[in-house]
């Protein structure tokens, strides 16, 4: 029985692994990688023989997880994939979005190879889905010699870890892990009974958060500073991912309101891709685990955005707060055009960042940047002046370097995975690994390398 990473890089970006146990090959997610363009984006699929997949599991629909999902799927024609109901829509809507913005890049970057699937082949496709409950055991592939089970990972809506058992093996892979929870969803129910292998995310390794952290205290800390900006006359602008961070902030905007925080009329837009992601949210209100579970987002709260009959640009106006994706504010985004288009220089507006931005977008240039600054939103476009306030708030929807340390320890596995994470996050886990668990095999996985189970 092997492991065997089908990365293209190690670290975060097309997360997809394969599990072959001698009678089956199940292969775990297939992610695109966010940094790169074209094949270099991709897992490398020939690592494992056209035709020789039995079946397939996704744990979420992040893209970093869930874009290449066609690509792996064409290879091998008789397999599924087995995902929640809630991970399959959000997936084929991040999918036929992607389509989209492959064929924009395919005109304006000249790459040829995009899109890598279609419209039309994501239609067929989704007869391939196999729809599974948490902790309800089935079994993987056809001769049913390895049996699953899903797990809530508390990341986004639907999201799983999922354990494999087989040979009298127990083998956990995490996905994507949040202990504490959200304002909207709760936290990750994970099994507590040992394992023999663990494969796991380390995205926080290098992170240490503050000792006075507290969420709540956190989400008092954004509520002020909004209410400082709207009490000047100023607006907000509050970069977020269209699945996940979209809605966790919405639902704590609307607390904001009924505790009066922050007033109760003020306008919040959404753009981008997000209203179509809260509608599946709300769609899946009763299958979920949910802080207030009679909340509908887009029922509930009078948004100022995601009507069909709105055209043209978001309108800028003061007092208002504007929840526009993308997070890390990303060129051709809703929130990169909006900052670039007056925002940037109105020195009583802020923005404020609520999740990770990594080091070459935008959204980390903004962060890095001091007031009078000027910074490059757009590479085909002037810098714009940073002269309204930015702030950074912590809102992960990754659990805690020593959150996923403790869950280590707690399932004793014989065997670790650290995957999903920089170079640095990897590190930090393997050097508390060797000192508490010494006689554990800690291994950070290789690229097409076979490991041994």
């Amino acid at each position: 029985m092997i492991f065997r990473s089908l990365c293209r890089h190690a670290g975060i970006g097309a997360n997809s692994y394969l599990i072959d146990t001698g009678k089956a090959r199940i292969v775990l997610d297939s992610g695109m990688h966010p940094k790169h363009e074209a094949e270099e984006a991709t897992p490398h699929f020939e690592f494992v023989e056209e035709g020789t997949m039995d079946a397939a599991v996704l744990t979420h629909a992040h893209l970093d997880h869930t874009g290449t999902v066609p690509m792996l799927m064409r290879r091998h024609p008789a397999a599924s994939i087995f995902m929640t109901p809630a991970t399959a829509d959000l997936g084929m809507a991040m999918l036929h979005n992607s389509v989209n913005v492959m064929s924009s890049k395919r005109i304006e970057l000249g790459i040829a190879e995009y899109p890598f699937f279609t419209h039309e082949e994501l239609e067929e496709l989704e007869s391939r889905f196999e729809h599974r409950a948490y902790e309800r055991p089935f079994d993987l592939d056809p001769q049913g010699t390895v049996r699953a089970t899903f797990h809530d990972a508390g990341h986004i809506l639907g999201s799983v870890a999922v354990t494999l058992e087989t040979q009298g093996k127990k083998i956990l892979y995490t996905g994507d892990l949040n202990f504490g929870g959200h304002t909207l969803l709760k936290g990750a129910l994970m099994p507590k009974d040992p394992v023999d292998v663990l494969i796991i995310e380390t995205t926080r390794g290098a992170q240490q958060r503050r000792a006075d952290y507290t969420r709540e205290s956190e989400e008092m800390r954004l509520a002020q500073q909004i209410r400082d900006v709207l009490d000047r006359r100023g607006s907000v602008l509050i970069p977020v991912f269209a699945i996940g961070k979209t809605q966790e902030l919405l639902t704590m905007l609307d607390q904001f309101k009924k505790k009066k925080l922050i007033p109760r009329k003020t306008p919040i837009y959404i753009g981008g891709l997000s209203t179509k992601m809260t509608m599946i949210y709300d769609r899946h209100l009763k299958g979920s685990r949910r802080n207030f579970p009679d909340f509908e987002i887009l029922q509930d709260m009078e948004l100022q955005a995601g009507s069909k009959k709105r055209k043209g640009p978001i309108p800028l106006h003061p007092g208002c707060i504007y929840a526009l994706s993308s997070g890390m504010m990303s060129e051709n985004t809703v929130s990169n055009q909006f900052a670039a288009q007056g925002f940037m220089e109105n020195r009583k507006n802020a923005i404020y960042f609520v999740g990770y931005t990594d080091s070459a977008t935008p959204g980390a240039r903004i962060k890095a940047a001091v007031k009078g600054d000027m910074v490059k939103l757009d590479e085909r476009l002037p810098a714009v002046p940073l002269l309204c306030d930015k702030d950074d708030f912590d809102f992960s929807g990754h659990a805690t370097r020593e959150e996923l340390l403790d869950y280590i320890l707690q399932v004793k596995p014989k065997t670790t995975f650290l995957v999903h994470g920089d170079d640095d996050a990897v590190a930090w886990f393997a050097e508390q690994l060797r000192e508490k668990m010494p006689g554990m095999k800690t291994i950070v996985p290789q690229p097409g390398q076979d490991y041994e189970l």
